[in-house]
């Protein structure tokens, strides 16, 4: 039997070189000095991995496209088996990479392993730096809500500063205007998905070459001592490491969720933008330089200090010493560290307490728990811009009363005459009369009617898709046969959840051919516009699959 399985692995080596290849690996020569500083590559190797393989599982169920994939990321998180685990694991991950490739890099800086002849594995190792940090970047607009919007808006708005090149790549970013839209969002994800991953395979595959045609640094004392095989002191070393890796980046993902914000809003210009805690250090930057300045902290600094890596090995070109005696380079790591860290903390400090509130707020939000016809006034009334009389709960005193706790509560018939001709009801009012149809009136009506101190709040968060599909649903009288968060009637079937048993596509075909897809439905055909039919469907969709 033996025999038998060793000719059949001598046929697999006779044909691939696989078995010749893994012992030579492990046989590999490594000097005497090598040990635990050394293990840093092998698991950013493998945490590079573990992204690929999360990555691949979170596409099967993500629908890469906006609005979509925030509620493909919800029924992740909240229905699918370990849906929050390999979430949870991806995203930490990305976190983790960063760590270890920084670090990766202050130990190969430390000891002066990029000194001749290992110039082209350090620049290599640059890149690759870069590239983490573009994966970061990208994948940073991929959920889609408020904070990811909000962030990529900033991202491109830095990058259209670029001097000759900023128009140019903010196009090929999918914006013209600094805005975020369906072109940046689609770019974004194939940069992160196609594009990223396969340039960081081949640079891996590169900087391994490099480290085994050079092999590792060796310390100068090591000259006078044997080397050392790779196999059994250094792969258990690196084994350990890994190991140790995992149980924290799996303590991390099961243990600390991963924030999900409300729906990406591009009507919410009150929202102040953080990026990822990697990048708070450049965001603190900015705050020094301001008007035709900003470009110097955006731009001009970050770019000097990729090229400062870049040259590292040309700057210093004596000879190898011993770890104690490379005082400047442990003064320029220690300087670097030190302003990281107090650029980041200060980015921390200075957050303002709303933005850290909303970042734990994650999955359902108040808001899609609403009636249609609470939705739908809201729409009115900031369309009608009644804010600018009326405060809804809290704010500085204005003209008109608050709306949610005025005592004196009207009928709906009163505020429908005081809409149409305000000083015939009160005369003497400055209010100008609303020119609207007869079923807004009531709608807007209704509104004011179902205000209260404890859904104003929540109004106020509506993102602008779902009161424009609340718009469309009450205009065309949908809650004589649907019911939406308990209102409405039973003659079709309720929606909420519907978004889970139905696609965007099929609610779209259902819409403008009902019987082509239920024959026995009676509802009519409704060929909205695009605009509507993209609103009251986005709606729909965001219904919480149980309604109140």
């Amino acid at each position: 039997m033996n025999g038998t399985i060793r000719q059949a692995l001598d046929w697999v080596d006779h044909r691939t070189g696989i078995e010749t290849a893994i012992n030579n690996f492990m046989a590999e020569r490594i000097p005497a000095s090598a040990g635990w500083r050394h293990v840093f590559g092998s698991v950013a190797l493998f945490l590079f991995l573990i992204q690929i393989f999360t990555g691949i599982l979170l596409a099967f169920n993500y629908a890469p496209q906006p609005g979509a994939a925030y509620y493909s990321l919800q029924y992740i998180v909240e229905q699918l088996t370990a849906g929050r685990l390999i979430r949870g694991l991806h995203h930490w991950g990305s976190s983790m990479m960063v760590v270890i490739v920084v670090l990766h890099m202050v130990q190969v800086g430390l000891w002066g392993a990029y000194k001749k002849p290992r110039e082209t594995t350090w620049m290599v190792g640059v890149f690759l730096l870069l590239l983490v940090l573009g994966f970061g970047l990208t994948g940073y607009l991929l959920p889609w809500d408020n904070r990811a919007y909000w962030s990529t808006v900033v991202t491109i708005q830095i990058s259209g500063l670029a001097p000759g090149l900023g128009e140019a790549m903010m196009r090929v970013l999918g914006s013209t205007d600094g805005s975020v839209g369906v072109a940046t969002f689609s770019r974004f994800y194939s940069l992160h998905v196609l594009v990223l991953p396969a340039i960081t395979a081949m640079l891996v595959v590169l900087h391994l070459h490099l480290v085994r045609k050079h092999g590792i640094a060796p310390e100068p004392e090591d000259t006078h001592r044997p080397t050392a095989r790779f196999y059994p002191r250094q792969a258990f070393k690196d084994t350990v490491a890994v190991f140790t890796a995992f149980v924290i980046l799996f303590v991390l993902a099961v243990a600390v969720d991963v924030p999900l914000e409300r729906l990406a809003d591009p009507t919410d210009s009150t929202y102040v933008p953080r990026p990822e805690w990697y990048f708070l250090f450049l965001f603190q930057t900015l705050k020094f330089f301001e008007g035709s300045m900003e470009v110097v902290g955006a731009i001009v600094l970050p770019t000097l200090a990729i090229i400062g890596l870049l040259l590292v090995p040309f700057i210093d070109r004596s000879e190898m010493k011993r770890i104690g005696q490379r005082i400047m380079a442990f003064a320029v790591v220690g300087l670097v560290a030190v302003g990281w860290m107090g650029l980041t903390v200060g980015a921390i400090f200075t957050t303002p307490a709303s933005q850290q509130a909303s970042d734990s707020d994650g999955g359902v939000v108040a808001w899609n728990r609403l009636t249609p016809v609470e939705l739908a006034g809201q729409a009115f009334y900031r369309r009608e811009k009644c804010g600018n009389c009326h405060n809804l709960v809290d704010g500085d005193p204005k003209m008109g009363p608050t709306l949610a706790t005025v005592s004196d509560r009207k009928a709906a018939n009163w505020m429908i005459e005081h809409f149409k001709n305000p000083s015939a009801v009160v005369p003497g009012s400055p209010m100008p009369a609303l020119q609207i149809s007869d079923a807004e009136l009531n709608s807007l009506s209704a509104y004011l009617l179902s205000v209260t101190p404890e859904n104003a709040v929540a109004l106020e968060q509506v993102p602008n898709f779902a009161m424009q599909g609340a718009m469309v649903y009450q205009l065309n009288m949908c809650g004589n046969c649907h019911k939406v968060n308990g209102v409405g009637q039973t003659i079709g079937p309720p929606l909420n959840g519907v978004g889970e048993r139905r696609t965007k596509q099929w609610l779209v075909d259902h819409f403008r051919n009902p019987q082509s897809l239920v024959p026995t439905s009676t509802m009519p055909p409704y060929d909205f516009p695009p605009n509507e039919m993209e609103a009251i469907v986005s709606y729909l969709q965001a219904l919480p699959a149980s309604g109140t």
